[in-house]
């Protein structure tokens, strides 16, 4: 049984509508996550060393995403909402628990589109709920000329090497796995893509493996690819800096001079190094003919 906490909010709402994946909202029914990624941007003291034993329910996040839906529709305002931003919203778990697929409910009860990505397959059993949802969505103004649609797929890939995936990502899907779903939702009618983010310095940004994602995203049917670099934030022993240095001494010590010249001045690489790899991506897109954005 997980752990249950009473929850205040559950539909948050963005500053600004993010770039990346066009959303205004975002909703988690989870707090921590069973795929327990070393990487994960929301590491920290208040998680614990291991996302998985820090797991959550948000018991009453249904109640409480109802009436914030109930508002926000009634005002007409529509947006995008993330299902699972600070967590996979399909961890193990939610197959007892059931709670993404509560707030799909609620999300197409009321009309409001979705973005999902995930690094898990339980996703499939809500496939007919998100056909509906992708029909009845109303999205927002400036969006209805270009997106038309209501739900926007991806799978979340950071790297192809079953090894480094299953030290990094133990308890997520293999990435051949998440590719063969991208593949499945395509075939199902869906607007579908793969989050290759992050991508991991020196590991899975090089020109060889960075072309090698993007071509399995283009051989399982993906209509977009959004690339990212790592985020390392902390050196408590909780904190993603700390294990992922932990990880690259078993992986490759002779990284570990690398990484700190890119990441010991903050939690995230300089512009010189953002504006290699968006190059390096999109020189590799225009390759094979995909896109690296969910828009045209």
């Amino acid at each position: 049984m997980l752990r249950e906490k009473q929850v205040k909010t559950v539909l948050n709402k963005l500053k600004k509508r993010d770039s990346w994946f066009l959303a205004d909202y975002t909703a988690n029914p989870y707090e921590g996550c069973s795929c327990n990624c070393q990487y994960c941007y929301i590491r920290g003291s208040k998680y614990g060393e291991n996302l998985a034993e820090g797991l959550a329910v948000k018991a009453n996040a249904l109640e409480v995403l109802e009436e914030q839906l109930i508002v926000k529709s009634q005002k007409g305002q529509y947006g995008l909402v993330v299902l699972g931003s600070a967590t996979d919203a399909y961890i193990h778990q939610e197959e007892q628990y059931r709670m993404a697929e509560g707030m799909l409910k609620l999300f197409l009860k009321y009309r409001f589109p979705v973005f999902i990505s995930t690094k898990c397959t339980l996703v499939r059993r809500d496939i007919g709920l998100l056909k509906e949802i992708d029909k009845a969505a109303i999205l927002p103004a400036d969006l209805q000329p270009t997106l038309k649609r209501g739900v926007i797929f991806s799978v979340s890939v950071s790297t192809l090497d079953e090894k480094v995936s299953r030290t990094l990502e133990p308890g997520a899907a293999t990435p051949l796995q998440r590719l063969q779903l991208l593949q499945e939702m395509k075939q199902e009618g869906f607007l579908a893509g793969v989050n290759a983010i992050p991508l991991l310095p020196f590991i899975s940004d090089t020109e060889e493996e960075l072309d090698k994602i993007i071509f399995a995203a283009k051989e399982h049917d993906a209509d977009y690819i959004l690339t990212g670099g790592l985020t390392l934030f902390g050196d408590q022993a909780a904190d993603s800096k700390t294990l992922f240095y932990k990880f690259l001494e078993r992986y490759d010590a002779s990284l570990l001079p690398k990484y700190r010249q890119l990441y010991d001045h903050g939690y995230y690489t300089d512009p010189m190094y953002q504006k290699k790899l968006k190059d390096r991506a999109g020189k590799i897109c225009e390759r094979y003919s995909i896109r690296n954005s969910i828009l045209g």
